[in-house]
């Protein structure tokens, strides 16, 4: 007992200073290594909490993919954020009330949250049922609408990321099926006639 809890207190004095370090970098691709090792910590606690299925999908997902991706973006993007910075102090007084908004919501949370003393932290899963066995009988039976809505929402968004994003060009190529498949040998093959000793 006296382990675990070492280890929870050590996981998440880590993922609340990578937390800070995520938004105090001054360099983007140091502020994606830090939320990298905010994951993995995350990870090591749902561990603790007996979530093993949570954990992976933290770490393949979230780490192997998304964190990635964003390094991966941050690093091939030539962006200057010397000149992103410039503007910063235009938009610090509506910045700096959010913050205090923020702050004083937590600070409600806090003073008005009390601990149930019958209150269970982790449930265990049912006997004969593995962790991701429970999780799936879940979601695919009491959660199963939020479920499809969740992925609904992530589709709609994806499909609106990629219209917004695609620009036509006119000096770009582009395949057209009906053209290719209207093509005759008459259109498509000249014959030329090549004498001896010469090229085309």
């Amino acid at each position: 007992m006296v382990l675990g809890a070492i280890f929870f207190y050590l996981f998440s004095a880590l993922v609340i200073a990578s937390g800070v370090m995520v938004i105090g970098s001054r360099n983007p691709v140091h502020s994606v290594l830090f939320l990298i090792l905010a994951f993995v910590n995350a990870a090591g606690l749902f561990v603790l909490l007996g979530a093993e299925f949570l954990a992976m999908i933290l770490i393949v997902v979230y780490v192997g993919a998304v964190a990635v991706l964003f390094l991966f973006v941050v690093m091939m993007l030539d962006v200057d954020f010397v000149e992103l910075r410039q503007g910063f102090l235009d938009y610090l007084p509506i910045g700096a009330l959010i913050g205090i908004v923020l702050l004083a919501e937590l600070l409600l949370v806090i003073v008005g949250w009390t601990f149930a003393s019958d209150a269970m932290v982790t449930a265990p899963p049912p006997s004969g049922m593995t962790n991701t066995e429970a999780l799936g009988a879940i979601l695919y039976t009491r959660y199963v609408y939020f479920f499809q809505a969740a992925g609904m929402v992530l589709l709609v968004a994806m499909v609106g990321a990629i219209v917004l994003t695609l620009r036509h060009r006119e000096n770009v190529k582009r395949q057209s099926i009906p053209d290719q498949v209207a093509r005759s040998p008459a259109t498509s093959v000249e014959v030329r006639k090549v004498e001896s000793g010469k090229g085309i």
